[in-house]
């Protein structure tokens, strides 16, 4: 059965709900999870670089504290349901290629996300799941 499970969270309602069912997976199989949020670079989401400079140390902080909260959540749960858990904080413009890359860098036999969390523009190109889902030979479990 699986032994490591990645946990792409991005916050939302349902991703906490996915995380949720993913940490209840592993505690009865026995397996170990790690908790991965993606925060998007701010020079990917503006056009013009003039902004990029002024902006950018206070959204590295929003970003910072955010992530660290999600984070928290999980491990503060992992840890009550007696699982072991690590936690990763990635920055990338395409967060389906870091859950890609970090399910097959950490080893990870299992993805459980949530069926929908979109994103600024990736809410007109697609789901990050459905990006996961085509682009990953590890299997995912999809939470709806």
């Amino acid at each position: 059965m699986y032994k490591h499970i990645l946990l792409p969270t991005d916050g939302s309602d349902l991703s906490k709900a996915a995380v949720k069912h993913g940490i209840e997976l592993a505690k009865t199989i026995g397996a170990r999870v790690t908790a991965l949020v993606v925060s998007t670079p701010l020079n990917s989401l503006v056009v013009d670089p003039s902004v990029v400079s002024t902006a950018l140390d206070q959204y590295k902080a929003l970003v910072a504290s955010q992530t660290a909260k999600y984070l928290d959540n999980i491990k503060n749960s992992a840890v009550e349901a007696g699982v072991e858990c690590s936690a990763l904080c990635i920055e990338h413009d395409k967060p389906y290629e870091a859950i890609v890359d970090t399910a097959k860098k950490q080893g990870c036999d299992l993805v459980v996300m949530a069926s929908h969390g979109l994103r600024g523009v990736s809410a007109i190109l697609g789901s990050e799941t459905l990006k996961v889902l085509t682009h990953t030979s590890v299997p995912i479990l999809v939470y709806r």
